[in-house]
């Protein structure tokens, strides 16, 4: 009885009205997952980086919308003559360009530990991101949030206009991935995807496989960096903690587009759908989100939900070979006549 209480009391129409704006988080939070690609499917490590230059993106273009440059972004500018640029409230889409070149220099910090210091991916990794928290607060001048509302600023994109975001967050995806898919068929781009697939046989072949890593590294947390500089416009504030959490829900939106692409292809798929099914994951894993908060489960559980997920999904093809593996083992054998 209390169950069928339970379900009577949820609304359909709520779902219908909570589920755009999960859209247009999911199609943010993908184009952050496509900085999570470069570096674990392309270069084949994990970057733990990307929670802290996440953080860093949303610091710098909130700041920059509504401050202008940190005063201790700008003191370091001074030294090399660029003055009077601290105080100086910049378009949305110029902080989104800082936020970029933000990203650009805190992958090049875990990608100089990585392959000149010999140390680890993921604790290099760990390392920028352990940094990254006392920079960005002194990105913020010291303060743990930094609120930034569309009724003052031009935004990119703002929760307060769902539709207007959804559609400027295809655009953009649709931009990154167009460029993502034309450079990474360059001579440069192709060296960094071989770096990942062969690295002994890259670097036979001449290729300088720690500038290679170190390139992916720099652009895969320049778009995570961009993702969070859209992201804090779309909530509306900057947190020292909003990358907390982003490297499981980049990897449960690059899992969940990887069975997607295995689902919509029969062949193998090109590289512009698989970039393409990454933003479709985040799009499905905040509907998720959306769905579980309408069942009004704990929202304290929703980073065990998103490990499970990531855990299922990447269990399926490992148990969907081994499935294939022992039907063709048990055929060989004689199948079901020595049965």
């Amino acid at each position: 009885m209390d169950l069928l209480a339970y379900f009577s009391s949820l609304d359909p129409l709520r779902l219908l009205r909570n589920l755009p704006g999960g859209i247009a988080q999911g199609i943010l939070w993908g184009i952050m997952a496509l900085g999570v690609y470069i570096t674990f499917r392309l270069l084949k490590v994990s970057d733990l980086t990307v929670e802290g230059s996440f953080a860093t993106g949303g610091a710098v273009t909130v700041m920059m919308i509504t401050k202008g440059i940190s005063p201790m972004v700008a003191s370091l500018l001074s030294l090399i003559g660029l003055k009077g640029m601290e105080g100086v409230s910049y378009p949305a889409w110029i902080a989104l360009v800082m936020s970029f070149l933000a990203g650009i220099l805190c992958g090049l910090c875990t990608g100089l530990m990585h392959s000149y210091l010999g140390i680890p991916a993921i604790l290099a990794g760990i390392l920028t991101q352990l940094a990254l928290y006392s920079v960005n607060l002194h990105i913020m001048d010291m303060a743990a949030n930094t609120p930034v509302s569309v009724d003052r600023y031009s935004l990119t994109v703002s929760g307060r206009f769902v539709p207007a975001a959804i559609l400027a967050g295809c655009l953009i995806a649709f931009v990154i991935i167009g460029i993502m898919y034309w450079y990474f068929g360059t001579e440069q781009g192709s060296a960094i995807r071989a770096t990942g697939n062969n690295p002994i046989m890259s670097r036979a072949q001449g290729i300088d496989i720690d500038h290679m890593k170190l390139i992916g590294f720099a652009l895969s947390n320049g778009i995570v960096a961009f993702a969070g500089g859209l992201v804090a416009q779309y909530q509306g504030f900057a947190d020292v903690n909003m990358g907390r959490g982003a490297s499981v829900i980049g990897l449960a939106a690059v899992i969940i587009g990887d069975a997607l692409t295995e689902l919509f292809s029969k062949n193998r798929p090109n590289f512009a759908g698989r970039l393409i099914c990454v933003i479709l994951g985040g799009i499905i894993y905040y509907s998720v989100v959306v769905l579980v908060l309408w069942l009004r489960l704990n929202t304290n559980d929703l980073k065990l939900l998103t490990a499970v997920i990531v855990c299922l999904f990447l269990a399926i093809p490992y148990l969907k070979e081994q499935r294939t593996t022992s039907f063709a083992k048990f055929k060989n054998r004689g199948g079901w006549k020595n049965a």
